[in-house]
């Protein structure tokens, strides 16, 4: 197998080893508030909103010490310490308590910071700028479908329970931890891509080794690898002030606004609409399998002609912008205004048109669609501008979104679903504005290289 060819295989990897772990993940958002309601214990008081909300505020604080974990102890092993806990939090709900759930909320905010700048510099360093955009459409659609398989685990074991059980909650939380360690040990498939065409013994060692001349690793090494930590850091806050970052910074925030949403909130609120009957808990499930279809097929499909398309991503991000814009107008005519904050029973509220299952799923399908839209030309226009920054400027990426999603995970709890709404729709416009002229500092920058490499 040449460079090449090792390269993609690294980066399928990394994409089965993150859908393993997020099908256990996100399946776990998309119904711990459904969860947390059913659960009959006068000893546990919690919030699925503010557990995310404290997750994402973790992880958006993290963000700034996560490149510099990454440099001290690699991609690798940062990738599975942070799947472990990941993990952790996903067993946490087979016997929850208030304060570890509270406490493994604030572990798997750190954990997220360093997970994804992690999955970033690898992402990166496998990819070239021709490759870059088709490398983060594979990666994308195989991230996505987590939430395929384990929505459909859902549908099939919650079908026709109108009251989620102890015994219910359990057997689904011990198989989404199993599935998560699967995952975290998938990691250690990812080899050291060949820094050129020659073949050596560098090839088969582990991406996380650290070099040196005679393999020790003593402390004379180590001023070396703090000195490149405070680096990294120093690194990412240069590039959050950058004229392309700055630019980018409302799309991103965008990106971590709807996450919010597709991934907690329109799950919860289609489990309240008793007026879609009595199996509404499990098309929780169902919704999650038509966001992670419009997720994969998004990814696939633009991700792939990223590669050769001369109109650059622009296109792509209006046509998300368009498709969110589109659902966010149907769902706000199907879905009554208080269904985010129902307590167990549901809401009986009239939404502006009779509420339909159909119309629920097309939009679930639509918000998955747009995601993959946005995520995947910002994965692929951050690696370009960044490439020999990668790693902080993932973490950049990710400190905003974060933050962005745990102000919308904090606002879930009290606003209304279309005051939610609304805030998708502004910030989705200025978000799609920023990303234009982003983009058009990127082709510069691409025209200029080709310029100077004649």
């Amino acid at each position: 197998m040449g460079p090449d060819g090792k390269k993609l295989l690294n980066i399928v990897i990394l994409g089965f080893g993150f859908m393993f772990m997020f099908t256990a993940f996100q399946t776990c958002g998309n119904i711990e508030q459904t969860v947390i309601k059913s659960f009959n214990s006068t000893e546990f008081h919690g919030s699925g909103y503010t557990s995310m909300a404290i997750i994402y505020g973790v992880f958006s604080a993290s963000n700034l010490m996560a490149p510099s974990v990454v440099t001290l102890i690699g991609p690798q092993v940062s990738m599975f310490l942070s799947g472990i806990l990941y993990s952790g939090y996903i067993a946490m709900f087979i016997h929850p308590l208030t304060w570890s759930f509270y406490t493994a909320s604030v572990l798997v905010g750190v954990a997220a910071a360093i997970l994804w700048t992690a999955q970033g510099n690898v992402l990166a360093i496998n990819s070239t700028d021709q490759s870059i955009g088709r490398n983060s459409g594979v990666f994308w659609s195989l991230l996505q479908f987590s939430l395929f398989f384990g929505n459909l685990y859902i549908y099939c074991a919650w079908h026709g329970h109108d009251h989620i059980t102890d015994k219910d909650r359990q057997t689904v939380f011990i198989s989404l931890t199993v599935i998560s360690l699967v995952g975290c040990f998938l990691f250690f498939l990812i080899r050291k891509p060949d820094p050129d065409s020659s073949s050596g013994s560098e090839a088969t060692e582990s991406l996380l080794q650290t070099e040196s001349g005679d393999g020790s690793t003593d402390s004379s090494s180590r001023p070396d690898l703090c000195t490149q930590a405070l680096d990294a850091f120093v690194q990412a806050c240069r590039i959050s002030v950058t004229k392309e970052m700055l630019l980018l910074s409302a799309s991103i925030g965008y990106t971590g606004l709807e996450l919010t949403f597709y991934s907690g909130v329109y799950g919860t609120c289609i489990g309240a609409m008793t007026r879609f009957g009595s199996d509404a808990k499990s098309l929780i499930g169902i919704s999650g399998i038509c966001i992670g279809l419009g997720e994969i097929i998004g990814g696939g499909v633009f991700g792939m002609l990223n590669k050769k398309n001369r109109f650059g991503r622009n296109p792509v991000v209006l046509l998300g912008l368009l498709t969110h814009f589109v659902a966010f107008f149907l769902i706000f005519l199907n879905i009554a205004s208080d269904a985010p904050l129902a307590p167990e029973g549901g809401t009986d509220l009239e939404a502006f048109i009779t509420p339909s299952v159909a119309v629920a799923m097309i939009c679930s399908f639509l918000l998955g669609l747009g995601d993959s839209c946005f995520n995947t030309q910002l994965l692929s226009i951050i690696g370009f501008l960044f490439r020999d920054n990668s790693a902080p400027a993932f973490a950049v990426f990710k400190f905003i979104q974060s933050i962005m999603a745990a102000v919308a995970f904090f606002y879930s709890n009290f606003l209304l679903l279309h005051w939610q709404l609304l805030i998708l729709v502004v910030f989705g416009f200025l978000g799609s504005v920023s990303f234009f002229a982003a983009e058009w500092l990127a082709e510069s920058r691409r025209r200029d290289s080709d310029y100077g490499s004649i």
